[in-house]
């Protein structure tokens, strides 16, 4: 991880600091890219880094992020198709699992005789 963390102990450094997108707002959070403060709502979280929505945007021009969502909006559908033959396979087991038992065991199998069942 490459979060800044810093200390707001003392009057000075970012407790003084101001938001660069909106001075009249004290400033909680410092982009590791372009090294300047920001409120909370001018920085986002990625890749396990602070960026304010300027080096975001560069980023994303230079392919970072485009190259991620890109694959992801691949990655989905096949995780949804692999994820459905998963469980089709599990019930069609299953069922052969039943269909395959002797007419015994589903006439008389282990909730035939359950307690406050009335016969």
């Amino acid at each position: 991880m490459s979060y800044k963390i810093m200390q707001i102990d003392a009057p000075t450094g970012l407790a003084r600091s101001r938001c660069e997108n909106h001075p009249d707002r004290e400033a909680v959070a410092f982009c590791r890219e372009c090294e300047r403060t920001f409120c909370r709502e001018c920085v986002t979280s990625h890749d396990d880094r602070v960026v304010c929505a300027a080096c975001l945007s560069r980023m994303a021009d230079d392919g970072d992020v485009k190259k991620r969502v890109r694959l992801n909006g691949l990655l989905m559908p096949i995780r949804a198709l692999v994820g459905f033959v998963v469980v089709w396979v599990l019930l069609y087991a299953f069922g052969r699992i039943l269909a395959s038992a002797s007419a015994t065991f589903h006439k008389d199998g282990l909730w035939h005789d359950m307690p406050g069942e009335d016969a």
